[in-house]
């Protein structure tokens, strides 16, 4: 089942993930357009220096790299066509110990936590997760 397919109450679960991660960001969310623009502009603030901003792997800093900055456009294609959304949410989120890419990929959700850790108990948790399914709905909608 891919999300698109995922209701809760109706709502698509993108836009729905996106509207809480806006909400807790105190944004004004009206659309899933509004969400493709949180996503893709995670992505420019966190990834694009790596990637580039054509998500091909040609980023200003990837030429210091030690590994080849893989391009994210091809990940659909590379998975007999389907976008391998919870590989990409765990190479991004880094924590539960899968290496993006090889190494040395910044393991995002640890820096995103601190970037929320005044958000209470489950508040900077919910933040994470949302900013990290931001950007992977973000390369789910480049994929060639």
């Amino acid at each position: 089942m891919t999300h698109q397919a995922v209701k809760w109450k109706g709502i698509g679960m993108k836009p729905f993930v996106c509207s809480v991660l806006a909400l807790i960001a105190g944004l004004n969310f009206h659309s899933t357009a509004m969400a493709d623009e949180i996503g893709q502009q995670e992505y420019m603030d966190n990834c694009a220096s790596c990637h580039g901003e054509s998500a091909m792997g040609q980023g200003p800093l990837a030429e210091l790299m030690t590994v080849k900055v893989p391009s994210l456009t091809d990940l659909a294609a590379k998975n007999d066509g389907v976008f391998p959304m919870l590989e990409v949410i765990h190479a991004i989120d880094g924590r539960q110990g899968t290496r993006g890419h090889g190494y040395p990929m910044p393991v995002w959700g640890t820096r995103f936590k601190k970037d929320s850790e005044d958000t209470g108990p489950y508040g900077g948790e919910a933040i994470v997760r949302g900013r990290v399914l931001s950007i992977v709905y973000f390369l789910e909608s480049i994929q060639e």
